[in-house]
């Protein structure tokens, strides 16, 4: 079971494992803000609820300056999983400017796209297709893209990411498109 770590502004830092977490909690570097009271960790002399978020006693800077590392599963991610021509759903990743034409692999010209649409465009640009994409490609914003493990967050973590815009409201926006349709 993993557990969410919140910085002292209640900002979400990291997630770890739930014997990392009882360690922070132990050591006094964090308090428990939400645990899962139905499997408690015992001790010989303790019993504690097994922590679900924490919080951090003191404000830890966020990192600056990471840069993300450009990756196939990095653009597929950045983008979506959408196709960045059609919008349907991407499972491929392509050049803008094709490589055979001195496109270069970065993420202002790598764009995750469908099998279809990779197929049908093949070395050519968009404007010769007569194509438009989506959205400009650029590189990730840091302070998100690191935390893969919030792109499907845990039911519990929820309330303590809506303040923070990290997409937690992303099941209320499926249901609702789901019930629509």
């Amino acid at each position: 079971m993993k557990t969410l770590v919140l910085n002292a502004g209640y900002e979400p830092m990291s997630v770890v494992s739930f014997k990392r977490a009882v360690i922070l909690v132990l050591t006094g570097k964090a308090a428990v803000l939400q645990a899962d009271e139905a499997a408690p960790i015992r001790s010989a002399s303790v019993v504690l609820d097994r922590p679900s978020v924490i919080i951090l006693t003191r404000y830890v800077k966020p990192p600056r300056g990471r840069k993300v590392l450009l990756s196939r599963r990095g653009v597929l991610r950045r983008d979506g999983y959408l196709c960045a021509y059609c919008g349907g759903h991407a499972t491929t990743v392509d050049h803008v400017l094709p490589r055979s034409r001195g496109g270069a692999n970065s993420w202002t010209n790598l764009v995750a796209c469908c099998r279809s649409c990779n197929c049908d465009k093949s070395d050519r640009t968009p404007e010769e297709m007569g194509w438009r994409l989506r959205f400009t490609p650029a590189p990730p914003r840091v302070g998100r893209f690191w935390l893969r493990e919030l792109e499907e967050p845990v039911d519990e973590w929820r309330p303590f990411l809506v303040g923070s815009g990290w997409g937690a409201d992303t099941r209320k926006a499926t249901s609702a498109s789901a019930t629509a349709a």
